[in-house]
């Protein structure tokens, strides 16, 4: 794949001098969270990029604290070191407001001694009358400074040229179709703590989310390639959703904000239940937000390794109970952190992405249904397939009162058992045919 071959430029530094700001005003996106909270990003947030047509690959890192031995902090900076290993250019960023400090200072000697090419670049100087405030930064060593402000996209210009400078110019490439057609966008969501970052790693086969026992780890959602007998999945850790009145830092509503946009932005979704607990209404509510948006739903059972009582038939049971709306979705018994089960969900993400896709012809349809009018309690004057992901149909009948509940149900039921929408919501719409029914002749 050719992004493997791109230069990686990677931005750290310490907590809240804007390196996430920085990350998104250079790939012209809000893919990094970004508030006055200091510590926001904690996993290592990457995108592509492109300048004057030299591609890049860039890294969003957590605020680094060198010599923080607490479990988060040192977490961030082990996950800062893997993300360096393989930069061509790194981008030291610093705020021109504040003056320097001892970890300024730790951190500038860790980047000297990779060997690397390093770029200081003073973050926050948004007017001229601030400029001066940068060259006392010369002071910390660095061979190359520029002062920007990432915010107002001030002295970006400069930079990237500069940091782009040694990096091939390539030209863009032809897209084609039936390649995007193999890559299917996968969210991992679920409550906090329930090992969605753990599942994450398992599927990537390396440690690309922090995995801590302190629940909400994860506040951006970050996601990673696989491919997998020639489909690429794009895997994407969400951010634990709380219930409203449990979420107060303004860095966790915007996480919650995120996961459910990374939802919308999915093709499949893969919704963990922590084994040891097992459903509960919180479980409903999330899975909920997937069913809402019609993606095809896996639901994840995971450390099941954990569980006393492993019958898998009475345990599955239960999750039905729990979540009888979905109904339709596959239950995956697995642990993430052994990777017992993991391999299955290629498999079942693939299933539910190829029913969200599939279509089926208005005569097929209505040949299916001649024969179960019997079984229902509305008139039904033909069905017709409008749309995929989801699938969704059309049934115009007769009378203009509203489907019955039940009667959409069993219709629901029959196309996906018959036509095989395994893994996927069907969404049923019902139209009043025009004109008066014709008598059936005696």
């Amino acid at each position: 794949m050719e992004d493997l071959v791109r230069p990686t430029v990677v931005i750290v530094g310490r907590p809240n001098v804007g390196k996430s700001t920085l990350f998104n005003a250079i790939t012209q996106s809000r893919r990094a969270i970004v508030g006055d909270e200091p510590g926001i990003t904690r996993d290592r947030i990457h995108a592509s990029a492109e300048h004057e047509g030299r591609p890049f690959e860039l890294i969003d890192t957590g605020g680094i604290v060198p010599d923080d031995q607490q479990l988060i902090p040192s977490e961030i900076l082990r996950q800062a070191r893997v993300a360096l290993e393989k930069a061509d250019q790194i981008i030291y960023l610093i705020d021109g407001r504040t003056e320097i400090t001892g970890s300024d200072r730790d951190l500038a000697r860790l980047l000297r001694q990779l060997g690397k090419p390093v770029t200081l670049v003073v973050n926050k100087i948004d007017a001229p009358v601030r400029e001066s405030l940068a060259t006392e930064f010369w002071e910390m060593g660095f061979a190359h400074l520029f002062a920007v402000s990432a915010e107002h996209r001030i002295g970006l210009q400069e930079l990237l040229d500069h940091i782009t400078a040694s990096f091939p110019v390539t030209e863009s490439p032809t897209v084609d179709p039936a390649a995007q057609a193999t890559q299917i966008k996968v969210a991992i969501i679920g409550r906090p703590n329930v090992g969605k970052s753990t599942l994450l790693n398992a599927l990537v086969g390396q440690e690309r989310s922090i995995v801590t026992p302190i629940a909400g780890t994860t506040r951006d959602a970050v996601d990673e390639a696989v491919v997998h007998q020639g489909v690429e999945y794009v895997f994407v850790d969400t951010a634990g959703i709380r219930r409203k009145g449990k979420t107060k830092l303004v860095a966790e509503k915007l996480s919650v904000v995120m996961a459910r946009r990374h939802i919308r932005m999915a093709n499949a979704v893969l919704h963990v239940i922590d084994g040891e607990e097992g459903p509960v209404d919180l479980d409903a509510t999330i899975a909920g937000y997937a069913h809402a948006e019609g993606r095809p739903l896996i639901l994840c059972v995971n450390k099941w390794d954990l569980v006393k009582d492993r019958n898998k038939t009475a345990y599955l049971q239960r999750v039905r109970d729990a979540l009888r709306y979905l109904d339709y979705a596959p239950v995956a018994f697995l642990s993430a952190k052994d990777g017992a089960g993991v391999n299955q969900l290629f498999g079942l993400i693939k299933r539910g992405w190829d029913a969200a896709c599939k279509r089926v012809t208005t005569g097929e349809l209505n040949r299916f249904f001649e024969p179960l009018q019997t079984d229902l309690n509305t008139r039904i004057r033909y069905v017709t397939q409008v749309s995929i992901r989801p699938p969704t149909f059309i049934v115009f009948k007769d009378g203009t009162r509203p489907l019955h509940f039940s009667t959409e149900r069993h219709l629901i039921n029959q196309i996906r058992e018959h036509f095989g929408f395994a893994g996927t919501p069907i969404v049923i719409k019902a139209r009043t045919k025009p004109g008066k029914p014709k008598r059936e002749k005696r």
